[in-house]
């Protein structure tokens, strides 16, 4: 071949090669290109819708576990039978409970029941039931059962693990239904409510409790005695609000939370001014719930309990009767109080709303053992998230959607 002719083709070749090769990168630039603007868009929804379909058959979204409750009991003098009693109605192995007996009831009443927690094998096998050996010296008119409900609550937060709601019962306090009904009606709800009877209308407790200033011996002393009067009254506060209420109720564990930390030293505050206070178990956690805005509005007023009083009100409720029971089933509360120890109506409310056999638990959904020849079935524990709940968990949802309706919910926060 000519060298001329070689050197022409060899220039047509590169010429051509030059000419594929930006064709090449063209179409690649412009193919990257659309590829941003398109294919990864696409593939990104594809994936995603993929993986959404893909999840809902996999990984169902779960339902938050059921809540749990966390119970004082506490009693007094000749009251532990009474403790034991309502412990066994109120138990379910998903809660926590702490017992108390104060330092007014005799040793021998302390030991007792400890022992009877103690060997208790379903208490034992769930290990969910304290009881405080070092009585406090409680005074109901006094900051000393304000600081015996927070002592129980700093233990339950402490070592009773996770629960959502802190119930404060006495001994002459009894459950009108199952836990298993308390459970279900409570899974719904959401888990900063808090069950308090609040008002800021102290009518006569302005001059009754809130001016005068008292001293409870039990904060010092080592036996029980009354609370006494200084002479000189205060003025009302201006550094906050005053609510008065009930002294039992539901409190949500944020809100117990705050009233053991106190971040913003409004709980401390408060807890120092009651020292003096008539009656504090029933203003201190009103006022504290009430003026700090973080838990204002998480407010239910109720304190779940069906309670008759006189008319007009004396210091004290009167107690319950089995003429009461009506009216108690008809209120849908979950509690009442007062109770007589073992007053006959106490062993109807076992029969026809908690099934309670004597001297044993509630059964429940958890109870899988034997019934036959008068066998305890809660002697055999199954699925302790498993509820079978009862007509009182109607009622009570009842109560709890009259609670939260429109014109009760909002309207009667803290007012």
């Amino acid at each position: 071949m000519p060298q001329t002719v070689q050197n022409k083709w060899i220039i047509a070749l590169a010429t051509a090669c030059v000419i594929l090769s930006l064709s090449l990168v063209f179409l690649i630039t412009l193919g990257t290109s659309a590829n941003s603007m398109l294919l990864v868009p696409l593939h990104r929804y594809a994936a995603a819708t993929s993986s959404l379909f893909v999840a809902s058959k996999v990984q169902p979204v779960t339902a938050p576990p059921p809540p749990r409750l966390a119970y004082l009991i506490s009693g007094s003098r000749g009251e532990h039978k009474m403790v034991r009693r309502a412990l066994l109605a109120l138990y379910h192995p998903y809660n926590q409970y702490v017992v108390h007996l104060d330092a007014e009831s005799s040793a021998d009443e302390r030991l007792d029941l400890f022992n009877f927690v103690k060997n208790c094998s379903t208490f034992v096998q769930f290990g969910n039931v304290r009881m405080i050996t070092k009585a406090n010296l409680v005074t109901y008119r006094g900051p000393t059962m304000v600081s015996n409900t927070l002592h129980a609550a700093a233990v339950l937060l402490k070592d009773g693990g996770e629960w959502d709601w802190f119930i404060n019962l006495s001994a002459s306090d009894y459950p009108l239904v199952t836990q298993d009904d308390l459970l279900d009606a409570f899974s719904n709800l959401p888990r900063d409510l808090n069950f308090i009877e609040n008002t800021s209308k102290l009518g006569w407790k302005v001059d009754g409790r809130a001016k005068p200033i008292i001293v409870d011996p039990g904060l010092y002393l080592t036996t029980k005695s009354d609370v006494f009067l200084v002479t000189q009254p205060r003025r009302v506060p201006t550094a906050f609000k005053l609510f008065t209420g009930s002294a039992w109720m539901a409190l949500s564990r944020p809100f117990v939370n705050y009233c053991i930390w106190g971040w913003d030293n409004l709980p401390r505050t408060v807890l120092m001014y009651y020292t003096n206070f008539v009656s504090s178990p029933e203003s201190y956690f009103q006022t504290v719930i009430c003026n700090a805005p973080e838990f204002r509005n998480t407010t239910l007023n109720s304190d779940l309990h069906f309670i008759p009083w006189d008319d007009p009100p004396l210091q004290h409720p009167k107690h319950i009767t089995v003429d009461d029971m009506g009216k108690m089933i008809d209120s849908n509360a979950p509690f009442a109080r007062k109770f007589h120890n073992d007053d006959p109506v106490l062993d109807k409310i076992d029969s026809e709303l908690l099934f309670r056999g004597q001297g044993r638990i509630v059964p429940g959904g958890w109870c899988i053992g034997s019934r036959e020849n008068g066998s305890d079935p809660c002697s055999v524990a199954g699925n302790i998230t498993f509820f079978k709940p009862t007509s009182g968990a109607k009622r009570l949802k009842t109560l709890i959607s009259s609670l939260m309706s429109d014109d009760k919910f909002r309207p009667r926060q803290c007012k």
